[in-house]
């Protein structure tokens, strides 16, 4: 049988020209995708007002407040107010740092922050609400008018600039919860072993925060949104063993300094049962164990006793040991229940460590808190400890807004490739307007200032954490070319190849057109000689 062959050139997508269209028509692809391919790998990069964000560190919040001075048996107010305020402006703590200028006056009680009354008598200082009740020339006592005036000046200091300076460490407190707008309480009663019988299964939670917690959160609720919960765990067993010590002749366990450093057992403890963004200040009472009972916290020597059982870890919220009394007996069995009575000592301890974990200043040692109406209970703090707290707080949220925008500013000088879209740039523009805000509401509004300081740190936060930005930082240049040279250079050689090899063949086809050509042209005089 006789084989047919086919000369390939002679095929209908084998034709030169044929084939030259197909291998335009890649390159007429790859080139009406390089727009898209442009589009969409391209950096969008916004400019961002730099010299906005730069100018925040030269501006400085200032919270002005008027102290008015009130005597009740006809001194000179005036006189001692003009002394008073001499010394507060020698006080390096009120004028260097502390974001308040104070001003002292007399008989413009309407207008202002502040009323001291002062009075004749032995009695130490007294704060109710924003007035205070100071003795300004105790008859027991032979101190000068000069001295009474410096008493009254350092306790207006400490009053209203309890915190001495707003930045370096005063701001970084290690203590104190970083500021937020809301917070999760989370309290835990939490038995090491419920089944040794050194335990308690209930508690009336609910009536000791409503006794104990409730007051500071209503007043507190200007600066913060609180939610609660509790839970009971009857399994909770130590990640390590407490020192097993003589006491009074009697056997104690105690927990060494470092030991509280690592006494909770995060591996198997579960103390948040919600799932939530808000920062959680936790509050556990902890139950030992029988083996582990009683458990007592040590001194810095590692053998004495400490008389407290409560111990604050920073940032993180407070603990308080709790070993329940047993009558006499053979067995141990678990507590039904701790009534409100049992959790009376422990939720006062809570409750000073929230103030604590929150930065309530707390009053001067000489200072004393009285209730407006006789007989009823003190408040939980003062309105002299809130403003100062709300200083502190707008404070704060001005300088840590301030270095997230500077931040931001840097890594985008610095990475030329880092993205700035339009969120990012919108965050970062209303966030300077909010710092404008706190600028401007602070010679009037505590609270407004500090909501607007609010705004401007949870902007620039957003801002920063920008998933548009975060991005570039996991995919560089250099690993864009390390996955697109691959990619290219796969797809690109076979088209650079045939393109090359039309090349040659079209120049060897047009060398042999030519030569035929001109082989022609040599053939037409022969021929025309031999036709005469």
């Amino acid at each position: 049988m006789a084989t047919l062959h086919i000369d390939p050139t002679q095929l209908s997508f084998e034709r030169p020209r044929t084939r030259r269209y197909i291998i335009a028509s890649y390159w007429l692809v790859v080139l009406f995708a390089i727009p898209l391919w442009w589009k969409t790998t391209s950096i969008d990069r916004l400019s961002l007002p730099t010299s906005r964000v730069y100018a925040q560190r030269k501006r400085e919040v200032s919270f002005p407040i008027t102290v008015n001075l009130e005597t009740k048996d006809g001194g000179n107010a005036a006189a001692i107010a003009r002394e008073v305020q001499s010394c507060l402006r020698m006080d390096q703590a009120v004028q260097q740092g502390s974001a308040i200028d104070i001003t002292v006056t007399s008989g413009d009680k309407s207008n202002a922050s502040y009323n001291v009354v002062l009075n004749r008598g032995n009695h130490e200082p007294s704060a109710e609400g924003r007035r205070l009740y100071f003795d300004m020339y105790p008859e027991d006592d032979q101190l000068s008018h000069d001295t009474s005036v410096a008493r009254l000046a350092s306790t207006l200091s400490e009053l209203l600039a309890p915190y001495g300076t707003y930045s370096g460490s005063a701001i970084q407190s290690q203590r104190v919860m970083k500021y937020a707008p809301r917070y999760r309480l989370a309290f835990t009663l939490l038995n090491e072993d419920a089944a040794s019988g050194n335990g308690a299964l209930a508690w009336d939670v609910q009536k000791a925060i409503q006794r104990h917690v409730s007051p500071l959160l209503n007043k507190l609720s200007v600066l913060h949104n609180f939610t609660i919960e509790s839970q009971v765990q009857f399994h909770a067993p130590l990640a390590f063993e407490p020192r097993y010590i003589q006491q009074d002749g009697g056997d104690v366990h105690g927990l060494t300094h470092e030991d509280l450093t690592v006494f909770v057992n995060s591996a198997e403890w579960t103390l948040s049962s919600s799932a939530s963004n808000d920062p959680v200040i936790h509050f556990v009472l902890f139950i030992p164990s029988s083996k582990h009972s009683p458990l007592h916290i040590l001194e810095e020597d590692g053998v004495s006793v400490n008389p407290s059982n409560a111990f604050l870890l920073p940032q993180w919220g407070g603990i308080v040991l709790h070993s329940p009394s047993h009558p006499p007996s053979s067995t141990l069995n678990p507590l039904p229940r701790l009534a409100l009575s049992d959790l009376d000592l422990i939720f006062n301890t809570f409750a000073y460590q929230l103030l604590t974990l929150l930065g309530v200043p707390g009053l001067p040692p000489r200072v004393q808190s009285v209730s407006a109406a006789e007989g009823a209970p003190p408040e939980p703090f003062t309105d002299w400890e809130l403003d100062a707290l709300l200083r502190r707080r707008a404070v704060e949220n001005v300088w840590g807004s301030t270095e997230t925008l500077e931040s931001i500013v840097r890594l985008v000088d610095q990475i030329e490739g880092m993205p700035v879209g339009p969120d990012v740039k919108g965050d970062v523009q209303d966030a300077l307007s909010a710092l404008d805000d706190v600028h401007e509401t602070s010679r009037s509004s505590p609270i407004a200032a500090l909501k607007a300081s609010a705004r401007a740190l949870t902007l620039s936060s957003r801002a920063f954490f920008n998933p548009g930005m975060l991005a570039l930082l996991y995919f560089p240049t250099e690993h864009k070319y390390a996955v697109y040279t691959p990619l290219f250079a796969s797809v690109a050689a076979p088209l650079v190849g045939a393109v090359l090899r039309e090349i040659a063949a079209w120049r060897r086809a047009r060398k042999a057109a030519q030569a035929q050509q001109q082989q022609q042209q040599e053939r037409r005089p022969g021929e025309r000689a031999k036709v005469d």
